[in-house]
């Protein structure tokens, strides 16, 4: 490690170049190799891995990252795993605040749990087989997020080299956030008073709009799922024998589901599952359409095919930029993300399936109440069902969505001016579609925190579907560019203070 540069520096200023050399080194010799191996680990979080504590996988990743945690021994920093009876571990550490007197915490957030499988991947690529290539990091997890608490660590590394001032920071890396975060709150009472005041927030989880600049998360949506089954039979049965008598289990299903959905348009039909837009996020929307335009859009792989010698392309659902942004931060909409009843098309016989069950994903504006709205959705399906036939929900529980607090001036200064530093570019501004339990937590229980919430999912990198990657380039300099922010926050606290004193 290089020698501090005290003399050298504003106290809680940096380098941007020197960080940007010191985190890129960390990434090139030792993270990329980390995170290689992370991505080998089937670590599947609880919900899509009921035997996760006999597999071990979780155990595994974690034991790994607060190994190669204690090997930077950076100095100060003291680590440990965290464990609640019956609950997924987490991570915790701890470093001093040095070179200044501030009393406020910044906690730095992350997960290693991952999404399952899916299908559909590259001939070359698999979930659990990761391939570097040209920059991209392929496989599951190392994206969303098991980058997360290599890059905080990195980022406290670079401040450590340039000796400079920086507040009391933890981390908490859970493994339950794929499922939920339902494990987390009562780490985060537990931990309460080892947290500390928290004033800045970062959490590593986010997307980006392009990779062309720092991009700070302003919402999330929130969540409802579960799982809609319609049973009409007891047994399959003859088609040919029963239907025309035999309601179809699907035709019902249609019906139920067109209580909740405008199947033309997509609209979610109960004025409870809506919100009004604030105007700030409309004109952040705006801002952000210009900067992406089409790119909005056209980031997802469509299907496509050949027609007449040209190449014609599914549609999205508005080819507005803005319009698009608000739909996917602000508009509740429905997925059905699997299905039961069904046999597979080579085993599907001349037969009436017996019955039939969607699990439904319902993300949620940020504003919207995620607990009222399964309880909603549950009296919507299940009631006065088609034929009497016996139609249940089983709710997969909620997640209230969140929405970023008011910005003060020192943080978005330090956002710009990293983004600058790192990028070239300001800082841009974008509500995600996703949903991260933990920020309406720490919201409500710090509201004067600033978050720094975002990450590396830009366009293409596709987290939780097939062929998803990490974007090595951009995570060198968004690791950079937290480090700025977090040596930003001590001159913003001497700033206030003298002018309180003054």
């Amino acid at each position: 490690m290089n020698a501090p540069l005290h003399r050298e520096l504003p106290v809680g200023l940096l380098d941007a170049e020197r960080a940007l050399a010191d985190v890129s080194n960390q990434w090139d010799k030792d993270i990329v190799r980390q995170l290689t191996d992370y991505i080998g680990i089937p670590a599947k979080s609880p919900g899509f891995d009921k035997e996760w504590a006999e597999h071990g996988y979780l155990e595994t990743v974690l034991r790994n990252a607060a190994n190669w945690v204690e090997a930077q021994k950076v100095e100060g920093l003291k680590l440990e795993i965290v464990r609640l009876e019956g609950r997924t571990p987490v991570l915790f550490f701890e470093l001093p605040a040095t070179g200044t007197a501030m009393s406020e915490t910044v906690l730095m957030y992350g997960h290693l749990d991952k999404q399952p499988e899916f299908t559909g991947w590259r001939s070359d690529l698999g979930p659990w087989t990761p391939k570097y290539e040209n920059g991209l990091l392929y496989g599951r997890g190392g994206a969303d997020d098991g980058y997360a608490v290599y890059a905080s660590v990195a980022a406290l590394q670079a401040l450590k080299a340039q000796g400079a001032a920086h507040p009391r920071i933890v981390g908490l890396i859970e493994t339950c956030e794929e499922s939920g975060s339902y494990d987390l709150l009562p780490y985060v009472d537990a931990l309460r008073a080892r947290l500390g005041d928290v004033g800045l927030v970062i959490c590593l989880d986010s997307g980006a709009g392009n990779y062309d600049q720092l991009w700070l998360t302003t919402s999330l949506r929130g969540m409802a799922s579960g799982t809609l089954k319609v049973e009409i039979l007891t047994e399959g049965v003859h088609s040919g024998d029963a239907s025309g008598l035999v309601p179809s289990s699907f035709r019902i299903m249609r019906q139920v589901l067109d209580r909740l959905e405008d199947s033309k348009t997509g609209r979610l039909l109960p004025a409870s599952f809506h919100c009004e837009v604030p105007a700030e996020r409309l004109a952040q929307a705006q801002a952000t359409a210009a900067i992406l335009g089409d790119e909005v859009y056209k980031r997802f792989p469509w299907a496509h095919y050949d027609c007449g010698g040209s190449t014609t392309f599914a549609l999205p659902t508005t080819t507005d930029p803005v319009e698009a942004l608000i739909n996917r931060t602000w508009k509740p909409t429905l997925s059905v993300t699997g299905a039961e009843g069904f046999p597979a098309l080579k085993d599907a016989g001349n037969v009436l399936r017996p019955y039939t069950a969607f699990k439904l994903s319902l993300r949620l504006p940020p504003l919207v109440d995620a607990d009222a709205a399964v309880q909603e959705l549950k009296s919507l399906l299940e009631d006065n069902a088609p034929y009497q036939a016996k139609v249940t929900f089983e709710g997969g529980g909620g997640a209230t969505g969140w929405n970023a607090p008011e910005t003060s001036p020192w943080f978005e200064q330090a956002l710009h001016a990293a983004s600058r530093a790192h990028f070239g570019a300001g800082c841009g501004y974008i509500g995600q579609g996703g949903t991260i339990p933990l920020m309406n937590m720490l919201s409500q229980g710090f509201p004067k925190a600033q978050m720094m919430v975002c990450g590396v999912l830009g366009p293409k990198s596709n987290a939780h579907g097939p062929n998803e990657f990490l974007h090595v380039p951009y995570a060198k300099k968004l690791t950079a560019a937290v480090a700025e922010v977090i040596a930003a926050l001590p001159a913003a606290h001497r700033a206030e203070t003298a002018t309180a004193t003054a």
